[in-house]
């Protein structure tokens, strides 16, 4: 529905926007490659959804490989945006993690596209991520963050397991991550749909629990 919206808003005339131009492409390439892979997408159909060119695609994103990469890169700095806006640095070291948990959650199920495209990159085994200057030093303020509130929990006894803070990360993101990644498949085989209202707040649940039980219990 998002993307239908700002597809719907490329028909009307472009000003001279280069900005504008370049996010507009990327907004709409990222729905076609999370739909079709980067094999299946095709730039004739991002450009005519953008009201562009091929060339003019080209010209900014050198080719359709660039292109996917840029959209890769757009992806990982809005879920980064949403998390730096979270202020967890402020909050107990138990609310910011949960806090943490709940965005995560939120997010992964409100941006079904950015599931996909992980997804895809992971079938790629990252060869296109390992060429970005930018992916990397993205995902490192996160995993900071995260190591601040798991050092300071411990030694306020809060919780009393000293762990690696990208362990956490791992624990708390495959959960978010797969529930949505893998919902249709679970839906066929075993008629669960983690959209479904109650599923949803179990599932939530679910996983405070896990992060909290484990965090709370000794080596």
């Amino acid at each position: 529905m998002e993307v239908m919206s700002v597809t719907t808003k490329l028909r009307s005339p472009r000003r001279n926007d280069p900005d504008q131009t370049k996010e507009d492409i990327l907004a709409v390439a990222a729905k076609e490659f999370s739909d079709l892979g980067l094999a299946g997408a095709r730039v004739d159909a991002i450009a005519e959804l953008t009201k562009t060119s091929k060339r003019m695609i080209y010209y900014y994103f050198e080719s359709k490989e660039g292109l996917y990469l840029a959209v890769l890169e757009r992806a990982y700095q809005s879920i980064r945006a949403v998390e730096d806006k979270l202020a967890l640095g402020k909050l107990a070291p138990e609310q910011a993690l949960m806090t943490l948990i709940d965005t995560t959650f939120d997010y992964d199920e409100s941006h079904p596209d950015f599931i996909r495209l992980v997804a895809i990159e992971n079938i790629h085994r990252a060869e296109h991520m390992a060429r970005s200057s930018s992916i990397a030093t993205l995902n490192v303020p996160v995993i900071e963050t995260l190591g601040r509130i798991l050092e300071e929990g411990f030694r306020k006894g809060v919780f009393r397991r000293r762990v690696q803070p990208v362990d956490i990360h791992m624990l708390l993101s495959s959960f978010c991550f797969f529930r949505v990644s893998n919902q249709y498949t679970f839906k066929t085989i075993f008629d669960l749909d983690p959209t479904d209202p109650a599923i949803r707040k179990r599932h939530r649940t679910m996983i405070k629990d896990a992060v909290l039980s484990y965090l709370r219990s000794t080596d």
